[in-house]
């Protein structure tokens, strides 16, 4: 059985092991999916990439979870990307169609991958931001987005001391990311918290002490940029495990 801590908008649930994490995450995507397509006609849901969801993806690409979501009325974006083709194997959109989507039957139409080969990456960011206003209307709520945390704090593209952090009016943002020789591309911090429900997920001992600083550091988000993190009218749920919560003060 996972623990269970509530915090305001925060809900940590700590889970033994990654599968427990990734079942449990299955389950929350196909309730929110649901609760979504009944009330409002359609599933808004960006994705992440990273190691963290890729067993969530294959769970929701399989019986039984795949019969118990209305593909036709998902529309498929993501938190954040690297620039690069989908081809590449540094790609979260190869990663998530590897794993998910080319095995569920969702309308090309309604997929967003955030790369082109016809824009560079800041023209494509306001692009993608238009999408986004198109589908989502004046405000950004979508229904779920997923994202995962590094050992350094980050979520999204959202990484320490960078610019993007600051960012108040954008919804989507494009950087050179000096660390790693490439353009990213990005929900903004804004954005993110306008949805109705996040989910991070973090797993292993090598996200403890990130998780613990997050959580229950000082605040700093140049250094801790996932502690951004702050619903403004929905939830946020952290899915950890026991790995990556064993700093956590009052998780023991």
């Amino acid at each position: 059985m996972a623990k269970t801590i509530n915090k305001l908008d925060i809900m940590i649930k700590i889970f033994k092991d990654p599968e427990e994490l990734s079942i449990a995450g299955a389950e929350l995507f196909v309730q929110i999916a649901n609760e979504a397509i009944k009330e409002r006609g359609v599933f808004t849901v960006a994705l992440t990439g990273g190691s963290s969801p890729a067993n969530l993806y294959k769970l929701l690409a399989h019986k039984p979870y795949s019969e118990q979501i209305n593909w036709h009325k998902v529309h498929i974006f993501w938190g954040d990307e690297r620039w690069v083709p989908l081809s590449d194997d540094k790609s979260n959109a190869k990663m998530a169609y590897e794993t998910l989507l080319n095995y569920v039957p969702i309308p090309k139409e309604q997929i967003y991958p955030m790369w082109t080969k016809d824009l560079q990456p800041k023209e494509f960011a306001q692009e993608y931001e238009q999408t986004l206003q198109q589908t989502l209307g004046s405000i950004p709520s979508f229904d779920l987005i997923l994202l995962g945390m590094g050992e350094d704090g980050h979520t999204a593209s959202l990484f320490p001391g960078t610019d993007v952090l600051q960012e108040k009016s954008k919804w989507v943002d494009a950087y050179y990311l000096d660390t790693q020789e490439m353009y990213r591309i990005t929900l903004t911090a804004p954005v993110i918290n306008q949805a109705r429900n996040i989910v991070i997920m973090a797993y292993g001992t090598n996200k403890a002490n990130a998780l613990h600083e997050v959580l229950e550091g000082d605040q700093d988000i140049t250094k801790y940029p996932a502690q951004l993190i702050n619903p403004q009218n929905g939830m946020a749920f952290w899915f950890v495990d026991t790995a990556a919560a064993s700093r956590l003060h009052h998780s023991k």
